[in-house]
This record gives C-alpha cells, structure tokens and sequence, in this order.
C-alpha cells in the first residue's frame, strides 16, 4: 500500500525553495516517480534512479511514497503499459505517459480515492504540458469506466499478463514447461523481510523478546532465521546496531549450510559483496576466510557489515577471474571450500528488484554466462583436491544455471557435482529453487545451487 499523501493544488513544477517544501504532496511524487520509472528504462537501477530524481522538500513519508510508487509500477509495468495504450491514439511524450502508468498503478492496485489520483495525475500532466491536461484526464476517465475490460484486453498480450518482457516469458516457458507460470508469478509478488540472526550475538529467542517487546510482530522459521510479519526499516530494528542479525532471504541462508566449512579450513569468497553469505559462513565456524570483489566500494560495504556483527575476513578488491593478477590476493595454497555467488542477470530476485525485470535485455544471458565459465575455470584449480566449491547465482535461466555446470564438468575431469537437497520447492532435486510460495518457510528467491568437490589426488 502506497504511503499516504496529500493531494496539492499548487504547480508541481513550478514550486521551489520553502514554498516547494509546503507544497509537496501527491502530484508532485506520481510526477518523480514517473521520472524515476523512465530513468529505469534508460538503463539506471530503481535505487540510483530514485536518488536521482529532484526530492527538495520531501519528509519521511513523501519519500516512502516515492518508493512504493515506482517500484509498484515497475513491478506491474506490463499490464500498465497495456491499459494506457488503449486510450491513446497518438503516443504522448514519455513523462506524461510515465505519470499515466503510475495513476493506473494507484487506481488498480491502491487504495487512495480515484478521485483525489485522478486530479492529483491531471495536475503532474497539467506541470509538463499544459495543454496535455485534458488528454491525461480523458485518459484515466475512461479507464475508470471499465477497469476489468481494460485488462482483460491488456492481459492478451504476454508482457501485460505476466509483467515480464516478452522475450522473458517466452524463455522460461520454453526452459521450465512445468513450473513456468509459479516463476512468473512468484516474481511478482513481494519478498518478506527475512533476517538471519548471528549466532555468535544473539539467539532467536533473544531476538523476538527483544522485538515483542517493542510491539514488532515476527515469527521464527529456524533456530537461526525469523520473518517480519510487516516489513519496516532495518536499521530502526532493535538489535541491529548491536550485530544481532543480518537481512537475508531464506533462499540465500541455504549457501553457508551448503558449504560446509569447518573450522580451521581455508575459504574463498569470490564475489562476496554486499558480505551477507561471508558472514554467514564466519558465525558457523571459525575459518580463515578471504573475501573478494571486484569494486572497491562494494569491499568496504563488506568491511562495514562484517564490523558491526563482530566478525573478520581478508577483504580484497580484485577480479577473481583474472589469473594473472592473483598474485595480489592469493598466497599460493589451495583453499578447502570456495563460494562463487556468481554475477548474473538476477531472474530469481525480481520481486525484491522489479527493476530487473526492465534492465536486462536477452542477450546479457549469453555474456553473463561467458563470464560465470571464467570465473568457474579460474578458480577451479584454487580448490584443494578433496575440496569443494559451492556455484550460487540468483538467476531462473538454464544457461546461467544447470547447462553452465554440465559445461564445466565436460571441461574439468576432477570435478564431480554432489547431489544436495533443497527444501520446499518440488524442481528443487536439480538445484534450482523457484522464487516465492505459500509455505512460510519456502517463500524465497529463486536461487540455484550446485556444489562441486574435486578428486583427491
């Protein structure tokens, strides 16, 4: 549900400096939105285009509405798209028709008055181009009249129904004949805010006192996970600060387990960051652990996670796959375990990230791919014999996934895969987990799985 936010009459493009601050209200957010939705389509991630929308004078809840409305339109983009175009019989210019979606994001999938969105959107229009008022209430009118025609008709179409790119539909129908419709589906829905709780801090016990205490309404799904009922910022969550607990899918939580490190073993993090599953595996056991990844930046955001759970790692920034460097990071002696969270196009998280369903196009599956074989064949030899490499990506397509480890293992002939179960999700038996579900402890990402060992010698 959008946060609440109240209508304005004032210019939305024309208020600035104290007075914009008193005048901003819900026509100038659908606006902002609008804008943050087109920079998704030119090519910028939800957050970094979010951020680079003007906000002057926004408070807390004008932000969070800014929030919800664009990742709500990226997330039914489709069939948004799809009902607009009904009503238009010249295509607008993209602003006003980005305002557009985002109204009939608010009247199908809202619960703000239509008649304060209407009004409100008529105003955005009104701020770009005075004389595309009409238009853009002519617009929403009509769709007023007959919402579920209008979709019905949209849905015709693969994009509008599934809320997906086309050619993305196509691949997973192809790819998954049996579970095509549950992985669309379950990328439409809305992640729950999982936490992980860091043993060495904390139990869950600890944790839901802590939060019962504060009126924070969660449930234990593990002995070392737990689920918000209604998600809130983390940061204002008691115990955080303090490294109790890490946010981290349920899906995700399965990579540490998976491993197997013990303590005393040499590890390898590949492409460790945000540093969720490095960290995951520090609190199971005491380990001398290397973290690395290819953007500085994203090496101190590991630093950082890892400080404030009390934990410590080899953090390092440097591109796994290049052998010629690996000198710089690596002291020569093969590693018990290495986790390969492998770069992919993010097709299993798209309903924590609706953006991504916009971003990728289908041929980065083929260069992503490309890249997951450098990494594998780069540090395969790094792997003690008898030890393992666990090959993660967050990715529903077969070529970033089981057809990338058949590749491998025609290519490597001490590698063997090692059969592993994984819990709630009936195609789980080839290592591939279907994003969402109804079970509480199955609603995850789509995440994929493969551990490899390498012959003793």
């Amino acid at each position: 549900m959008t946060a609440a936010v109240a209508p304005v009459t004032a210019d939305p493009g024309r208020a600035t400096g104290a007075a914009r601050g008193a005048a901003v209200g819900l026509a100038v957010v659908q606006r902002r939105a609008a804008e943050a939705v087109l920079a998704v389509l030119d090519g910028r991630n939800a957050d970094a285009a979010i951020a680079g929308v003007d906000t002057s004078g926004f408070d807390g809840t004008t932000r969070a509405a800014l929030t919800d409305l664009t990742y709500g339109t990226l997330r039914f983009l489709g069939e948004l798209r799809g009902i607009v175009r009904q009503f238009v019989h010249q295509k607008p210019a993209p602003l006003i028709e980005a305002i557009l979606w985002v109204a009939v994001y608010q009247l199908s999938h809202g619960k703000t008055a239509s008649h304060v969105i209407v009004s409100q959107a008529v105003a955005a229009v009104e701020a770009v181009n005075r004389g595309a008022k009409g238009f853009a209430n002519a617009v929403l009118r009509n769709y007023l009249r007959a919402p579920e025609a209008a979709l019905a008709k949209a849905i015709e179409r693969d994009e509008a129904q599934w809320n997906h790119p086309t050619w993305w539909v196509e691949r997973i129908r192809s790819e998954q004949p049996e579970w095509w419709e549950a992985i669309l589906r379950g990328g439409n829905g809305h992640g729950p805010l999982t936490l992980r709780v860091n043993r060495r801090r904390a139990t869950v016990a600890q944790l839901l006192e802590a939060f019962t205490a504060r009126k924070i309404d969660a449930e234990a799904l593990s002995e070392s996970m737990l689920v918000l009922k209604r998600p809130r910022p983390v940061e204002r969550l008691p115990g955080f600060r303090d490294g109790w607990f890490s946010v981290q899918d349920a899906g995700a939580q399965l990579a540490a387990p998976l491993l197997g490190v013990k303590d005393g073993m040499r590890v390898l993090d590949a492409c460790a960051a945000p540093g969720g599953k490095t960290a995951h595996v520090l609190e199971l056991a005491d380990c001398q652990l290397t973290a690395l990844d290819i953007d500085a930046q994203r090496c101190q955001r590991i630093a950082e996670n890892l400080a404030r759970l009390g934990l410590a790692a080899d953090v390092r920034a440097a591109d796994a796959g290049d052998s010629a460097t690996r000198g710089q990071w690596w002291d020569g002696k093969p590693f018990d375990r290495i986790l390969l969270d492998a770069p992919c196009t993010g097709s299993g998280v798209v309903r924590r990230h609706p953006d991504g369903k916009w971003l990728k196009r289908e041929s980065d599956i083929a260069q992503l791919a490309a890249q997951q074989a450098r990494l594998i064949d780069a540090l395969w030899p790094l792997v003690k014999p008898g030890g393992r490499m666990l090959y993660v990506t967050c990715s529903v397509f077969k070529a970033e996934n089981s057809e990338q480890i058949e590749a491998a293992l025609s290519r490597h002939a001490d590698m063997r895969r090692i059969r592993i179960t994984l819990p709630g999700d009936p195609a789980s038996s080839g290592g591939q987990l279907l994003p969402g579900g109804n079970r509480k402890t199955h609603n995850h990402d789509g995440y994929f799985y493969a551990l490899l060992e390498k012959a003793a010698s």
